[in-house]
């Protein structure tokens, strides 16, 4: 995990930057997981509920993060039932679809990132390996989780 941290660090020096990524990481991640959520599965087979792509691509997440460390994956499953939980409330209390809600957001929080690079002066890293998509939000919580004293 330390290896993969280290290698998206190099490119998240900038205290702007790291501003900007502890603002917008969490929130692309919750835009994904509410834009799954909002996918209609209505003519799906019986077995299929509504709303199980969000929760399925949760499970994915959570597995990825199992290969490379345990407590990261509980507090990333942690992070993601907190997800799945403000969506759940945002679809069914307000008025504005949640996707919408969520698309708004995922651009707005794409522009921070893309600004916060331009002010570190190094691209993003998931232009390099996709998988440091995955990465961004583990590394974050890899940083509550030193504050914490806890390992990963």
């Amino acid at each position: 995990m330390q290896d993969w941290f280290d290698a998206y660090g190099v490119s998240h020096q900038n205290p702007v930057n790291k501003a900007i990524h502890w603002i917008c990481v969490p929130v692309i991640y919750f835009c994904v997981v509410g834009l799954l959520y909002s996918i209609p599965l209505s003519d799906a087979p019986p077995f299929v509920r509504p709303h199980m792509l969000a929760t399925l691509a949760v499970a994915f997440v959570v597995f990825f993060y199992l290969r490379l460390s345990l407590t990261i994956a509980i507090g990333m499953g942690l992070w993601s039932a907190f997800c799945i939980a403000v969506c759940r409330y945002l679809y069914t209390h307000v008025d504005i679809p949640l996707w919408s809600i969520c698309t708004a957001l995922f651009v707005a929080a794409w522009i921070g990132q893309f600004y916060g690079h331009k002010v570190e002066g190094r691209k993003p890293s998931f232009l390099d390996d996709l998988q440091f998509l995955m990465i961004g939000p583990a590394w974050l919580m890899g940083f509550i989780y030193r504050r914490l004293g806890i390992p990963y």
